[in-house]
């Protein structure tokens, strides 16, 4: 068994059903385990703001994980090294994958994702017949060949041969090949609106959705009745709106008033949801997003996409990360009264006000 990315592992269910009987403490809830997997470059970033950013955002991945009970991997190691950008974390998986046969899934969340509603869980219901979970459109895939029809920066795998197998193929069209080049022209060709030459991980995916539907697509679930990631610019002016919205649920429900330990937040969580339940698609509706991904922004490069202005993604950053860490804080009976300052005030005792 290997793994690196050139050797094929096989008979990877039998081998993980032999290791949870040999470790039957691990077997029970073993097909709701969730392994959360993150990462960066190994040098320091350019942009001097860019390691506390990072920071950041892996102490809001490491909260979400806490609040939840899952497993989180932090890997900022180049373990391939020709398979650099947006290819460098597949090898991570792999790993991740053999190196925890306890986990069924492996989440891997961008560094620059961030968890913007603390108190929502993956609904694994819905999920229990595929092996990958991506956000995306399928009219956009097949109808519109568009590149952007889905976004590989988060997605839910699930640790089985199929996964490993998949990711064999998907792997194939990155840098570390001889068909690189080849793959780059074959997904430009295919999907008019890519504008960049290279072959890349996103691309790769719609084609293996688009092109090879009948080997694969029906083991990937496109999820687009919440935000399995949401694109910041759109997000990021909307939470105070949002904030508010949920401050009248809690005027209405005493209950959620009530002030309680961080390890019962889930139970509050699911309570609220009873209350803002329904898709978050359309921006500016009463639930939270999920994940807001700052694409383009580049926190560690500080390269950001010229579409924005780098205040917009600062800015942006910072408004998101602490609309999250309110979320954490509460139970501590701290706030963030402005999402766009780092400074904290006690909350009142009949917060929200009635």
């Amino acid at each position: 068994m290997g793994y690196t990315m050139e050797k094929k592992v096989h008979n990877w269910d039998k081998k993980r059903e032999e290791w949870l009987k040999h470790h039957p403490s691990f077997a029970a809830g073993a097909k709701e385990r969730i392994m959360t997997v993150t990462g960066s470059q190994p040098k320091p970033c350019k942009n001097p703001i860019g390691d506390h950013l990072l920071l950041r955002f892996f102490k809001n991945k490491v909260d979400y994980c806490r609040l939840h009970g899952y497993d989180i991997y932090y890997n900022n190691a180049l373990l391939h090294p020709k398979m650099f950008g947006y290819w460098a974390k597949y090898p991570v998986v792999k790993a991740a994958m053999l190196a925890h046969p306890e986990a069924e899934w492996i989440y891997w969340v961008d560094s620059d994702a961030l968890f913007t509603d603390m108190d929502f869980k993956l609904p694994l219901e819905r999920y229990k017949d595929h092996n990958l979970v991506v956000h995306g459109w399928p009219r956009l895939i097949h109808e519109k060949r568009s590149w952007t029809g889905l976004n590989a920066g988060v997605f839910l795998i699930r640790n089985c041969q199929w996964s490993l197998d998949f990711m064999d193929v998907w792997a194939s069209m990155g840098p570390q090949t001889p068909n690189y080049e080849k793959w780059g022209k074959t997904l430009r060709s295919t999907f008019k609106d890519k504008f960049f030459p290279e072959s890349d991980d996103q691309t790769g995916l719609a084609y293996l959705i688009a092109i090879e539907k009948d080997k694969w697509a029906d083991k990937i679930y496109l999820e687009s009745e919440y935000f399995f990631e949401g694109y910041w610019e759109e997000i990021v002016t909307t939470f105070e709106n949002v904030s508010k919205k949920y401050d009248e649920v809690e005027r209405e429900v005493r209950e959620l008033r009530r002030k309680h330990a961080e390890k019962v937040s889930e139970r509050y969580g699911e309570l609220r949801e009873k209350f803002v339940r329904g898709g978050d698609e359309v921006v500016g509706r009463l639930k939270r997003p999920f994940i807001t991904h700052f694409t383009g922004c580049q926190p560690c490069s500080g390269d950001h996409n010229h579409m924005y202005s780098a205040d917009a993604c600062w800015n942006g950053m910072l408004r998101a990360l602490n609309f999250a860490d309110n979320q954490v804080l509460r139970p501590h009976g701290y706030m963030h009264p402005d999402l766009g300052d780092n400074g904290v005030t006690p909350i009142p005792s009949d917060y929200p006000p009635p």
